[in-house]
């Protein structure tokens, strides 16, 4: 996973109001990670009030409100196109990050309720991958969806849809100067390179920000 594609993940959560933590600061490659090396990064809302319906699986940023906190598994794999069902069998190092000890060493890095000034204990921890798509075309899409389920993915998220929030909240009148990639994305649209969002009904648009 590039640099690039986490700094758009965090950007995206920064965004609609979550904490952002990053485990670690390098990659591994010539080893198996290890429980806290398969965390890309940790998200909490604290904004989220208790009571409220659980996510959809395809997460938007209007799917957003009801997540508490959780772990995300970053594959911006943008070459190898939508995640179809034959990738998602062949590929187990999509589904590493929900290894028992994974999720474990999650949990153990977010603060105790105590810690967290919070009577409760906290929702159960997501656990959500951010991928560049999943086939729009049944029977794929269901068999997709169904495998995720499966391997214990509590919802998806498109980078389509991320790039889309994120270019519909840049204004082209203010200069974000401490984000690189707000101030990239703020001077294509400055120059017309980047166009808003437009009105689509496909999978990965997120229905509260269409225009």
């Amino acid at each position: 996973m590039g640099a690039i594609d986490e700094s758009i993940v965090r950007e995206y959560f920064e965004q609609n109001g979550f904490f952002v933590r990053q485990v670690r600061k390098y990659q591994v490659q010539s080893r198996k990670k290890s429980p806290e090396e398969s965390i890309d990064l940790l998200v909490y809302n604290p904004r989220y009030v208790r009571g409220g319906r659980a996510p959809e699986f395809f997460l938007f940023s209007s799917e957003l409100p009801y997540v508490h906190h959780a772990v995300l598994s970053i594959k911006g794999w943008h070459t190898a196109g939508r995640f179809n069902p034959t990738m998602l069998r062949n590929s187990p190092e999509i589904f590493r990050f929900l290894e028992e000890n994974v999720i474990k060493k999650a949990k153990e890095l977010f603060p105790s309720p105590e810690e967290a000034g919070m009577e409760e204990a906290p929702e159960s921890l997501m656990k959500i991958l951010v991928a560049p798509g999943l086939p729009t075309q049944e029977p794929f899409k269901s068999q997709s969806v169904a495998l995720l389920k499966e391997k214990g993915v509590d919802g998806v998220i498109s980078f389509r849809s991320i790039l889309l929030d994120l270019i519909g909240r840049v204004e082209v009148n203010l200069n974000y100067g401490k984000s690189e990639l707000l101030q990239i994305l703020r001077l294509l649209k400055h120059y017309e390179l980047l166009k808003e969002p437009q009105l689509e009904f496909s999978i990965g648009v997120d229905p509260g920000r269409r225009r």
